[in-house]
């Protein structure tokens, strides 16, 4: 008989997460069945991979054991609470081998499981062969492969439950599966069992990235409590598929319709094609809705087919990155910041030729300002200049002379700790068959056994519906009011694009904020996002469930995470953008949000219906 309720709490949402988080579920009176640690992003996986390089044996995160699962292993263990996570990186074994020993000091010998099958650095030769195209750019592999990884799913996670495994290690997965696995063996769910699965990755989703859906990163940031000790998610989840988010007690942050909408939408895409390696999932059909304090349930949300093919993503050496920042500070400091950062660029041009070396890969100079903290100084700003070059050398020019650039330039500036130099690590995807990527299941010292995968796919995306929200101007919208006053909104990078949900505060907010968020209008808004100044590529997807509108946005980031050289390459900051885009309304809605946004502790700017 399947349990009623699976009660899963999120331990860690990356891999320097607070150690608050699996402090605060195990003070909580309500009983876990799992804890998840979340470790990986793709830049994780190349500065594990050099870890491995410098360090033979390593390439798993030390912070598992040193920072969130070795500190309150034993309670752990006594209480028996499941623990799956993906803190195995490049080594899952390294790190089970890890945990033993921890294990054996305490006096406990749990059974340990690792997933493997992921790491793919054995077969680039067999890869290269395949021909493989990187699936935004066309791009064949490339040299200097420093990683490459299968995202694999969660029915290995099942398997190694069911043999008895108290602790699952994997190397790279789906986030969700972390979440998915346990929810699979609990309710006995099938390859087949779409809707299921969908809510389950739901759940995962929500529950990967730790204290966001808890009222961390909130567009409404002044309504949540205490961020000293920020409550990590825990879900309650059913044999449907549905489930509740909730917090520990008497802990920091909050659970609300907008804190789980906002995180509900945080780095999708296509809001009806989801695509896990498990199952495609629907998002727009989901509701959410408050079941009591910090309670928010979450339902309706269905799945397809999945497809056949993994999602495999490389990192790889791209030459090398510097960045300075300097301090500069009084009158017209905006124009000798720039001027500081056009000076430095041109004064190590000259040296590259002067020593046969190529030129900059790349440059990009930003001044980023606020008022001062002076109120004698007009303006206080940091000038940061990035530079990319092919080789070592080159780019730590822009160290080297970037500490003269306070006794040789402009008065009123000054250096803010010494330039870095690192390695850009750079990320390229192309999509592989399962039936090419074996995945392996081993607890302890038993014999290794195959995973049970479902291999052939079967998704097809001419069953996605595409409901769309009318786009047409209502004829009773006369006053302008900042998206802010009608709409909550997140957004996440996903490689070189970001996408932004805007979830209406209200249904009927609806009308005039789809009329608005057209792809010509949201591209024009982000046009400074682009290399050469253009409106990039805008999507738009609806979903109706939540009252949300996805917009992603390409060819964005300048690289993106791993190899991007802009202020924001995570896009953290690209919603609040977009809040600010004034929005068309009949006079009676904006005398009502007006004042609303003034008591949550927004500022309203003056706007034109422009």
């Amino acid at each position: 008989m399947t349990k009623k309720t699976v009660r899963i709490g999120c331990g860690s949402g990356f891999v320097n997460d607070s150690a608050l988080g699996i402090a605060q579920l195990l003070a909580d009176d309500s009983p876990l069945d799992y804890v998840i640690f979340e470790y990986l992003a793709e830049g994780i996986m190349a500065w594990l991979a050099a870890d491995e390089a410098r360090e033979p044996g390593s390439g798993f995160s030390k912070h598992l054991l040193d920072i969130h699962l070795g500190p309150h292993l034993a309670t752990i263990l006594d209480r028996g609470i499941r623990v799956v996570t993906n803190a195995g990186g490049l080594n899952p074994h390294g790190q089970a081998d890890a945990i033993r020993r921890a294990a054996a000091a305490i006096g406990r010998s749990p059974r340990i499981a690792v997933v493997s099958g992921d790491d793919l650095r054995p077969r680039l030769d067999e890869l290269r062969a395949l021909d493989l195209k990187e699936f935004y750019s066309g791009a064949p592999l490339p040299d200097g492969i420093t990683s490459i990884n299968a995202y694999l799913g969660a029915f290995p996670i099942a398997q190694a439950l069911a043999a008895g495994a108290d602790i699952v290690i994997t190397g790279r997965n789906v986030d969700s599966a972390l979440t998915l696995g346990p929810l699979i063996h609990e309710f006995g769910w099938t390859p087949s069992d779409h809707d299921q699965l969908a809510g389950g990755t739901a759940a995962g989703h929500l529950l990967e990235c730790g204290a966001q859906a808890t009222g961390g990163t909130f567009t409404d940031w002044r309504l949540v409590p205490d961020w000293a000790t920020p409550g990590f998610p825990i879900a309650e989840c059913g044999a449907d598929g549905s489930f509740v988010l909730t917090k520990p007690a008497a802990t920091g942050g909050m659970v609300s319709v907008g804190t789980v909408s906002e995180q509900l939408i945080y780095e999708v895409q296509d809001v009806e094609a989801y695509i896990v390696p498990d199952v495609v999932c629907d998002f727009s059909t989901a509701r959410v809705s408050a079941v009591g304090s910090d309670r928010v349930e979450v339902s309706g949300v269905t799945g397809r087919a999945p497809t056949s093919t993994y999602k495999v993503s490389a990192t790889f050496h791209d030459g090398w990155r510097a960045t300075a920042l300097f301090a500069v500070m009084g009158m017209d400091a905006a124009e000798r910041a720039q001027r500081m950062g056009d000076a430095l660029i041109r004064r190590c041009r000259t040296m590259l030729r002067d020593r046969n070396l190529p030129d900059f890969s790349d440059v990009r100079i930003e001044v980023i300002g606020a008022p001062a903290s002076h109120d004698t100084f007009p303006q206080e700003l940091v000038c940061r200049i990035v530079a990319r070059h092919p080789d070592q050398a080159g780019a730590e020019l822009i160290a080297d002379e970037g500490r003269s650039v306070m006794t040789t330039m402009a008065q009123g500036s000054t250096g803010l700790g010494p330039a870095t130099v690192a390695p850009v690590l750079a990320l390229h995807s192309v999509l592989l068959e399962k039936a090419a990527v074996p995945v392996f299941v081993q607890v302890d010292d038993r014999p290794v056994e195959s995973a049970a995968i479902a291999t052939q796919g079967g998704f097809d995306p001419t069953t996605l519906i595409r409901s769309r929200f009318p786009v047409e101007e209502p004829t009773d919208a006369s006053e302008p009011v900042p998206l802010i006053a009608l709409a909550w909104g997140r957004s996440g990078d996903k490689a070189n694009m970001f996408n932004v949900g805007i979830i209406a505060r209200d249904p009927a907010y609806l009308p005039y904020i789809s009329a608005a968020l057209t792809e010509q209008r949201v591209a024009d808004w982000y046009r400074s996002t682009s290399s050469d100044g253009t409106p990039p590529p805008v999507r738009r997807f609806d979903a109706p469930g939540f009252h949300c509108i996805n917009l992603t946005v390409e060819n964005a980031l300048g690289g993106g995470q791993t190899a991007g050289m802009r202020f924001d390459p995570n896009a953290k900051g690209m919603a609040q953008r977009l809040l600010a885009m004034p929005v068309a309304v009949p006079a009676a809605i904006a005398r009502q949000v007006v004042p609303q946004l003034r008591q949550l502790g927004h500022h309203v700017p003056e706007l034109s219906a422009a």
